[in-house]
């Protein structure tokens, strides 16, 4: 059944007006497919992506429904049986929000799939696992992975005009030119720093004075909820991992180590390893190990914050070189393999190599290593080894 609350939630939702602007991701999904998910950090636009595709498509409203799992009156309602009244009465699109907040959702959206002839999109928590949690849905299920804004789409929401985005390759070949094409419509130094404080999330748009708060809910739901639920943590350990996001906020990275981690976090090493690989499947931190052939035996991977915003929400005074690497990897994670070097801060799909630093960052650490670039914050144009630092903000 489909409690008529829900019903009366989702005709008044269908029908508000959703923002004009679409994420890179809405252009890359095949709407065609029968069961499509889309996994993302709390925040990112994903409710907003599945809303506009509905508004879009070319099935009545009456055909489709949009349902929150963690409305109150989703409680006791089993997914499939809600999708198979909804395909009875004619249903041709169901949208599933939140999934994860489903009881046995993965065995629910395997059944819907191969049983009915209904549309389904569903959204969940970037920490699902499709391949080892939802069993025989990752061979049914079309996933997508929505992340934080680049900044490229935080210069488009806020100037309304439209930038090219950039494969990697050509970023590094022709960064000189795309940063001047950048350069004759807006001031790409004045973005990147609004961006560091509060462009990695599209409510930004909602209200600046009410950012940070959201910031903070987006956090502390994520880890009490999302976290929690998905891999069953005892409640009273979750302020661990709120204390891990406090160190690496006071706690420049090339200082961590196993030692002082445990210690502060009161857990052995195997443990806290399994809490920041549940806190980057979350979205809010990024492990970053070491590339091939690096000795990393006692030294622990880079941690950063997922992404800049999360340093001003926080910390009381981020640390610029941690904020700039933060971005770096932020927005280069996204469809790269993004490693720390010995010779440089990092290495890209193992070939290129970048050291992050100020307008005065020399490449001296780098040395004649081929294929090393100086990654410069501060600069709006570069010269060809050294390369502006908001430019790897133009990659999606």
């Amino acid at each position: 059944m489909i409690p008529s609350i829900i019903r009366q939630a989702s005709a008044f939702i269908l029908v508000r007006k959703q923002p004009a602007y679409r994420r890179y991701l809405h252009g890359k999904i095949a709407f065609d497919e029968p069961l499509i998910g889309i996994k993302g950090a709390r925040g990112s636009g994903k409710t907003t992506l599945m809303l506009q595709h509905a508004i879009e498509s070319p099935f009545p409203k009456e055909k489709i429904l949009y349902v929150a799992c963690d409305h109150p009156a989703m409680v006791d309602v089993n997914l499939y049986d809600l999708a198979q009244t909804f395909y009875q009465e004619g249903g041709l699109l169901l949208l599933v929000d939140e999934v994860h907040k489903a009881k046995d959702f993965g065995i629910a959206l395997k059944a819907i799939r191969d049983t009915f002839d209904l549309k389904v999109i569903f959204s969940g928590s970037s920490a699902l696992r499709i391949d080892h949690e939802l069993s025989d849905l990752s061979r049914r299920a079309v996933i997508h992975t929505l992340p934080v804004l680049s900044l490229r789409e935080f210069m488009e929401m806020k100037s309304g005009l439209t930038f090219d985005a950039h494969a990697l390759e050509k970023i590094v070949s022709s960064h000189q030119a795309i940063s001047a094409a950048v350069c004759e419509r807006i001031r790409p130094i004045e973005y990147f720093q609004n961006y560091l404080q509060y462009g990695a999330y599209p409510f930004f748009l909602e209200s600046l004075h009410d950012y940070t708060r959201k910031l903070l809910e987006v956090v502390n739901v994520t880890i009490d909820s999302d976290l929690c639920g998905l891999y069953n943590i005892e409640p009273m350990k979750l302020d661990r991992l709120k204390k891990i996001l406090y160190m690496l906020c006071t706690t420049p990275p090339t200082e961590l180590n196993k030692s002082k981690l445990s210690n502060a976090v009161g857990a052995s090493w195997p443990t806290l390893s399994r809490y920041l690989d549940r806190m980057q499947a979350g979205s809010l931190i990024h492990v970053v190990r070491g590339g091939t052939g690096m000795r990393t035996v006692n030294k622990p991977d880079k941690l950063l914050l997922n992404n800049p915003n999360l340093f001003h929400a926080l910390c009381a005074m981020p640390n610029i070189g941690t904020l700039r690497e933060t971005f770096f990897v932020s927005q280069l994670s996204q469809g790269h393999q993004v490693h720390y070097h010995d010779r440089g801060d990092f290495i890209v799909n193992e070939k290129y190599i970048f050291e992050i630093g100020g307008a005065q960052k020399t490449s001296r650490q780098l040395g004649e290593q081929a294929g090393a670039y100086v990654v410069s914050d501060d600069i709006e144009t570069g010269t060809a080894k050294q390369i502006p630092l908001w430019v790897f903000g133009m990659g999606y």
